[in-house]
């Protein structure tokens, strides 16, 4: 199988296992659901440790507006009773004033947070260092978890405008959001490797051969950005062996020319000739006036 070390821009993404004979439109298809994927978990992560916090989001008409304005605008969130979580409810305001402050108890907490770090796992960068190959499923089943954590601390559900809801749902709006720039659109995307665009329409085969037992770093990006940068001909992992490689060498030849040094040559101990002199009474000689 052919490895694919697939990045944005210098970043490193996920390794893909693939075929020669695989098209470049399946293979766009596949990574870029795989890229979108592993973000859809990050955002839900990072929804599930306020949910754990600050207990579920208020309505939207509601988010920002402090005690005294949602008593003046009689404001009630009508979410509130329905949705409770297993246990009981503990009160933790949200000072940013996005949730209603009824967070889980410590028990259900713990679901959402080990779940959120075993989700994480699953679609972590860090899966390029052991050389894991991320699928397709592996992003569903780091979602069923998310999905199954929030059933069991929220058995009633979550309200319909709790961003986590909408996006297990598929509903989200990233509109106006940084995230929206993140999500590539699968018509939208370009697939390079070598500094050569991978043209659709084609098979892998067309740009490697058939050698299936090779590793390529290709780079993901959106139409009208031009050719990517080159990788580097050395990482920075390599770069920064090699430096440390200068280092100890540099190291030991500072003790070699310090073991070198012949200065003692001048110690009276060193003199060859000391012996000889003695004897023949030329020690200790001493020229000028008595």
């Amino acid at each position: 199988m052919v490895i694919l070390h697939v990045k944005r821009g210098d970043e490193s993404q996920f390794l893909f296992s693939t075929g020669v004979n695989e098209a470049v439109d399946a293979l766009l298809r596949d990574i870029t659901a795989i890229y979108n994927g592993r973000l859809k978990v990050d955002r839900i992560c990072a929804e599930m440790s306020e949910l754990a916090e600050h207990g579920v989001t208020l309505p939207p008409n509601m988010q920002g507006l402090t005690d005294e304005q949602l008593v003046d605008l009689k404001l009630k969130d009508e979410w509130e009773d329905k949705c409770v979580p297993s246990g009981g409810a503990v009160f933790k305001k949200d000072d940013v004033g996005r949730r209603n402050g009824h967070a889980p108890n410590e028990k259900m907490k713990d679901v959402l947070l080990k779940t959120v770090d075993e989700a994480k796992a699953i679609i972590s960068k860090k899966q390029v260092q052991v050389n894991e190959c991320v699928t397709g499923a592996m992003v569903n089943e780091a979602l069923a978890l998310l999905r199954g954590a929030v059933m069991i601390v929220y058995p009633m559900g979550l309200p319909p405008h709790d961003p986590i809801r909408m996006e297990l749902e598929d509903r989200e709006d990233l509109a106006g959001t940084q995230a929206s720039l993140q999500v590539l659109d699968e018509s939208e995307c370009q697939l390079w490797w070598a500094a050569k665009e991978m043209q659709r329409g084609k098979k892998l085969q067309d740009y490697i051969g058939k050698n299936d037992k090779t590793k390529l770093v290709v780079k993901i990006q959106k139409k009208g950005q031009g050719a990517p940068a080159r990788e580097p001909l050395v990482t920075n992992e390599e770069h920064k062996q090699m430096m440390m490689h200068y280092y100890r060498r540099q190291e030991e030849l500072k003790k070699l020319e310090e073991a070198d040094d012949d200065s003692y040559m001048d110690s009276e101990w060193s003199d060859q000739q000391a012996l000889k002199r003695q004897f023949q009474g030329l020690t200790n000689i001493k020229w000028g006036p008595r």
